[in-house]
């Protein structure tokens, strides 16, 4: 937001061009911070869509990274930084001295030392083999870190279906779950048959040759013929975290 535009709006209030109302929601797109010439924050995100910017961190340099924190951090208690390996951690680490890291989910974060669910709702996160965790952990901090509570079933995979089928009353009690599967990726239909809450498709590029890097559970998954299930991109645990996030918010805020 630059001091001339946020003139010009007050302003245009105080001679009655606009109400404070119509002030109050132009502003909420005078967001804008640039972080040297690389860069923009988007610091009014949350006040838009409930949720704090986060950081692709994969491709980033170091430099680049341990700027955009220090600019983030001045507008929110909690900065988010996915896909980053832990020797780039180390790096920012050594700079940002309070930033944690879950290696599985591969995010960096600044947190509390305790994540609480403060937001109505809960999450089942699903993961069909041990190989499907990276994503799935990406999907269940990415919601303990936006407040949501998480309830994680490993290794319920359709080639032992008993497995799912023992946790079936416990992943009906969720109000979203995030179904994360690789090889030919049928558990996300499994699911959806089973529980009456939203089901969100992860699929990952866990698989032999013809599971394409993950394209043969991605069509699986958009041509499932049980209702209710909605597919984010390969890999996507974030996208699928965040997909969850705002259903229970705009849910919780029909309650209101």
């Amino acid at each position: 937001m630059t001091p001339e535009a946020l003139k010009s709006l007050l302003e245009s209030v105080s001679i009655g061009e606009i109400t404070p109302e119509i002030a109050l929601e132009k502003l909420k797109y005078f967001s804008m911070e640039p972080v040297g010439d690389f860069a923009q924050i988007d610091r009014h995100r949350s006040w838009r869509t409930g949720f704090p910017e986060t950081i692709w961190g994969q491709d980033k340099t170091p430099e680049q990274l341990v700027q955009i924190i220090a600019a983030m951090r001045q507008q929110t208690d909690l900065v988010m930084v996915t896909r980053i390996q832990p020797q780039i951690y180390q790096q920012l680490k050594a700079q940002v001295w309070d930033l944690r890291y879950y290696p599985m989910a591969r995010i960096c974060a600044i947190a509390p030392d305790t994540l609480t669910p403060n937001r109505p709702g809960s999450i089942a996160v699903l993961c069909a083999g041990t190989s499907d965790l990276p994503i799935a952990e990406e999907a269940a901090i990415t919601a303990e870190l936006c407040g949501f509570a998480v309830r994680r079933f490993t290794d319920v995979g359709v080639a032992g279906l008993h497995r799912l089928l023992s946790q079936q009353a416990e992943i009906a009690k969720a109000d979203a779950a995030i179904v994360v599967a690789g090889m030919e990726g049928a558990l996300p239909s499994v699911v959806a048959g089973l529980v009456p809450c939203p089901v969100i498709a992860v699929p990952t590029s866990i698989g032999y040759g013809a599971n394409f890097q993950g394209l043969a559970p991605l069509l699986t998954m958009l041509n499932s013929c049980a209702t209710g299930i909605g597919v984010v991109n390969i890999d996507n645990g974030f996208g699928a975290a965040m997909l969850a996030g705002k259903m229970l918010q705009t849910l919780s805020k029909k309650r209101i």
